[in-house]
């Protein structure tokens, strides 16, 4: 039975696209079949991340709109076979695709993909409630900043008012230094505010960086922390029993081990 996750969040730029592309890969390492929905239309990156931005020759708005079946505009990952993308137009507007048209998508999608994980436009508006209509479940990304978990409590609010019962929580590039000073919000902070089930906490890595500005999503990099983290997400929503790992601030002797792969 095919399950259909929206990644959402308050506030922009708090690691949703990434959170997708890395899930998308994680499930496809188990051998699922998964395919990607960027409903972001305007700004589509998730394309970006996964490294098929030359590959693209129709979109979600080809597809809805009646031009082309879904089969046609579907982009194959070229590492991992199994793993689909459904891009989204950087020409029109969140306006060009409605919930209806999101719901009898995904209805069809559900009959040849395992896991369809929708990439969901930040804040509230026309987008959001596009996005969400189809969804079984929704995950909301935020950070250990009061602003962003604000804008997730404000999420979470509208999420309730459309129905969606299952909502998990990830908490995106923690600090523990900072959290140790105050600085930032500790996760029992966010828990007592949120009150969400937290299923992932992925502890600030620079080589998130690097790896989406390559192409190629962390989880598939065996020495960083914060792909292990996607990867036990991922195993998490596979049902697993997986703990949580203490997240430790490398020093700058640990991380030079790591460029020399010592």
């Amino acid at each position: 039975m095919s399950e259909v996750i929206v990644i959402t969040s308050g506030k922009g730029g708090v690691g949703k696209t990434t959170t997708t592309a890395n899930l998308g890969v994680g499930f496809a390492l188990r051998g699922k079949r998964v395919v990607l929905i960027d409903t972001d239309t305007g700004l589509r990156n998730l394309d970006l991340l996964l490294g098929l931005e030359n590959r693209i020759m129709y979109d979600l708005i080809d597809v809805t709109e009646g031009r082309v079946p879904f089969k046609k505009a579907l982009v194959r990952h070229k590492k991992h076979d199994s793993l689909y993308l459904l891009p989204t137009s950087q020409t029109k507007d969140k306006a060009a695709v409605n919930p209806e048209q999101m719901t009898a998508l995904c209805n069809e999608l559900a009959k040849d993909f395992d896991y369809i994980l929708i990439d969901c436009p930040a804040g509230i508006e026309q987008g959001f409630k596009t996005a969400i209509a189809a969804a079984d479940q929704a995950i909301v990304v935020t950070i250990p900043e009061i602003s962003a978990v604000r804008d997730a409590d404000k999420i979470i609010g509208e999420l309730g008012r459309a129905e969606k019962g299952d909502i998990k929580l990830i908490v995106n590039r923690i600090r523990p230094q900072m959290v140790k000073k105050g600085d930032m919000l500790a996760m029992e902070d966010i828990d007592e505010i949120l009150s969400l089930d937290c299923i992932g906490q992925i502890p600030d890595d620079e080589l998130v960086v690097t790896s989406t500005n390559r192409g190629e999503p962390v989880i598939t990099n065996p020495v960083s922390v914060a792909g292990q983290a996607y990867k036990d997400i991922v195993g998490r929503l596979c049902g697993e029993n997986i703990p949580f790992s203490p997240i430790v601030e490398e020093g700058f002797f640990a991380k030079l081990k790591k460029v020399f792969k010592l």
